[in-house]
């Protein structure tokens, strides 16, 4: 790349794959992954913001059906390399799996002190009616916006940037498969609003109080699954699940604020999961509110039966949060205690969850 001296913003755009980088197929018409380039002849506008961007491309881009923990590696290992180059990164991806490659990233990369912005769309980028373009100038914007208090970026994590607003992106979960406004952090305020322009919440802007070299943490231990609870679940399908073989933690969705079978078969099983040395973790299989394990009986009971509370956290942040903390210490104890600590504003302190 040539890295020109420049006073003007330095973005550099990862195009991972999605639907904002298809075309439809003429012979199958289906989207098939079109090369970069034509992205950008398709946004004229982007050379209206003067910025000094450059891309990375993906070859072959990737459908985010098939996103994997190797292609998460990939993406902040790029960040990694041309940290010091630019001031701001965007990545472009699919829609299905974006909360979890936001909320991966967000643990990989750790210290992070610049704009990380993951952004897509629910329509090709060539289409008339896309959503693509709004979303990719925006986030450009956002990537290059400074902090009149400090100079220095004005967001400083992962975030996820989708139509109207901005979120948090370890907070964020798809929520609609057809709206414009496909995602929503329903446990944490927006970021930002984008209407006539972008207003930055200040409040809920993450600015660690320190200051540290960013550190990259590649590895994923993917020895994880969900197990969700649904009425008329039977013993011995909840003890299958619990004994799959190389599965070393586990995300139990269940029901309300955290609650389960309060049958003695069911606390039998989850303790007998967790004295052979598997980490469950409670989630709630709401959208909103979070795991209050002392306020019922049952969900008292999981927690008696040693599982953990996962209080406001959503389930992509749980799932990528013990792949991250698994690959980085083999010791139970040290993964069950860190899932319960905020690592990067994931989740809200256990005492701070508020009863829905």
């Amino acid at each position: 790349m040539n890295y020109e001296l420049t006073m003007k913003p330095r973005i550099l755009i990862l195009y991972t794959g999605g639907t904002i980088g298809m075309i439809e197929d003429a012979a199958t018409k289906s989207l098939r992954p079109f090369d970069f380039n034509h992205l950008i002849d398709n946004v004229p506008k982007i050379k209206m913001l003067d910025y000094f961007i450059e891309h990375i491309q993906f070859d072959p881009p990737i459908d985010s059906s098939d996103m994997k923990p190797s292609n998460w590696a990939d993406i902040a290992s790029q960040i990694e390399k041309h940290y010091n180059e630019f001031d701001g990164f965007v990545v472009l991806h699919g829609t299905d799996t974006m909360a979890y490659t936001a909320s991966a990233l967000s643990f990989m990369l750790r210290n992070l002190d610049k704009p990380v912005i993951i952004t897509g769309s629910q329509l090709p980028i060539g289409e008339v009616r896309t959503d693509g373009e709004e979303n990719l100038i925006t986030a450009l914007q956002i990537a290059a916006a400074v902090d009149p208090v400090d100079n220095g970026p004005m967001i400083r994590e992962v975030a996820i940037l989708f139509e109207n607003y901005l979120w948090r992106g370890n907070r964020a979960t798809k929520k609609s498969a057809d709206n414009f406004n496909a995602f929503k952090s329903y446990n944490y305020p927006p970021l930002a609003q984008i209407g006539l322009g972008i207003n930055y919440n200040h409040d809920v802007l993450r600015r660690p109080d320190f200051h540290r070299p960013l550190e990259v943490f590649t590895a994923m231990d993917t020895s994880v699954m969900f197990i969700d609870l649904f009425p008329g679940i039977s013993d011995s399908s909840l003890r299958h699940q619990l004994a799959t073989p190389g599965i070393k933690a586990i995300v139990l969705r269940t029901y309300g604020a955290g609650n389960a079978p309060t049958t003695q078969w069911f606390y039998d099983a989850i303790r007998a999961a967790v004295d052979r040395g598997k980490i469950i973790v409670n989630v709630t299989q709401c959208v909103a509110g979070g795991v209050h394990t002392k306020r019922y009986y049952s969900g008292n009971r999981l927690l008696e039966a040693g599982a953990i509370s996962g209080a406001d956290i959503t389930s992509e942040a749980a799932i990528t949060k013990l792949m991250h903390l698994l690959a980085r210490s083999c010791d139970t104890d040290t993964v069950a205690r860190e899932m319960t600590i905020p690592i990067c504003g994931e989740m809200s302190s256990q005492s701070a969850v508020r009863h829905p």
